[in-house]
């Protein structure tokens, strides 16, 4: 995530060294409208003139208390198995572990 000072130091060299600037208020909405009358409000779209509501709550959003709050609530100790219950498993096969004969055991064609 950056920072305000790096959105404005790209913000200000972007408008410095762009080849093809947009010089005026740019604002398309024809994707905002649905043209198939089945699927009309099923997928509601946003359009660039409406106001965004905004997830982000600084500073809380993005602060590593938030990280690590998030990871605590996350790791269940309880959920977690016994070394005992993973290991010592014998193999339930004849052949053991081995997954077949290799290329060069193949017999030639």
């Amino acid at each position: 995530m950056s920072t305000r000072a790096e959105r404005v130091a790209d913000y200000n060299y972007e408008r410095q060294n762009d080849s093809s600037p947009v010089t005026a208020t740019f604002t398309d909405n024809s994707y905002a409208h649905e043209t198939d009358p089945s699927l009309r409000n099923q997928v509601p779209v946003q359009g660039e003139s409406e106001l965004l509501e905004d997830p982000i709550q600084p500073p809380y959003s993005n602060s590593s208390q938030q990280l690590e709050e998030d990871e605590s609530e996350v790791i269940d100790e309880s959920r977690i198995l016994k070394g005992d219950r993973l290991r010592h498993a014998k193999p339930g096969t004849s052949n053991k572990y081995n997954e077949g004969p290799d290329e060069s055991d193949l017999p030639e064609a």
